[in-house]
């Protein structure tokens, strides 16, 4: 009965991943975790035995330890990622909206809640220059910002205001590439509220000065596996740091 209740929470962790629309590398983790904590509740008679042996103890104790350090480091970066997501934007003067999926030669739904987002924030702030990052992906009839551009100048934005960027494939070089576009430091990034604290991570790192956020609304089926992703992506960047340190 006891393994009973544990098991219906950890099924219906795993169904949180599983509905994503979007599968990603943070479904896949979510997934997995979830998987790993329905097999230690079924063993759990077999742990029993294990633990009365030293080698077995040792074991047992090492995979708490680690899904506890694990957890708080996860809390750590998700208190970032709302900071992040919190830093209002005050008259910038670049706003870089971030690719996303392009679906033949029409904004996935999650770009066009992002474009939906800069365009008001181009009818906020009509002294900042708009620039749209991203390059063509495997499926896209076309580049991600070459999409945005179209989509956003059919919506009646300021053609003269739009820079493209059609080069980059990840955040990093999303940041890369624009902040080489401008001499202008003062920038808000446009892109759903998860993905706001990794885009300013990869913008100071270019030399942004002040970066804000502009958030797009998200689908909330596809919070927790891009929660997952950008723990992923900013852990990347972290190692990537220390490296280079």
């Amino acid at each position: 009965m006891k393994r009973l209740l544990l098991i219906i929470p950890e099924l219906l962790l795993f169904a949180v991943f599983s509905i994503s629309p979007i599968a990603n590398e943070g479904m896949l983790c979510g997934m997995v975790f979830a998987v790993f904590l329905i097999v230690i509740t079924l063993i759990f008679p077999l742990m029993k035995k294990l633990w009365e042996k030293r080698a077995g103890r040792a074991v047992l104790r090492f995979f708490p330890g680690i899904t506890i350090i694990g957890g708080i480091y996860a809390a750590v970066l998700s208190g970032m990622m709302i900071g992040a997501m919190n830093a209002k934007a005050e008259s910038p003067e670049v706003l870089i909206v971030l690719g996303c999926q392009v679906i033949g030669d029409e904004p996935s739904e999650m770009l066009q809640s992002r474009l939906d987002a800069a365009y008001d924030a181009m009818e906020k702030y009509p002294d900042a220059i708009c620039i749209v990052t991203g390059g063509k992906g495997n499926g896209e009839g076309i580049t991600e910002a070459e999409c945005m551009e179209r989509y956003l100048t059919k919506k009646g934005a300021d053609s003269s205001r739009i820079i493209v960027e059609d080069k980059a494939t990840s955040t990093e070089e999303n940041l890369k590439y624009s902040l080489q576009l401008t001499n202008k430091r003062d920038i808000a990034i446009v892109t759903d509220g998860f993905h706001q604290y990794r885009g300013a991570l990869a913008a100071k790192n270019e030399g942004a000065q002040k970066v804000r956020a502009i958030c797009a609304d998200t689908d909330i089926r596809v919070l927790p596996s891009f929660r997952v992703r950008e723990w992923l992506g900013i852990s990347k960047i972290y190692l990537q740091q220390l490296c280079n340190s």
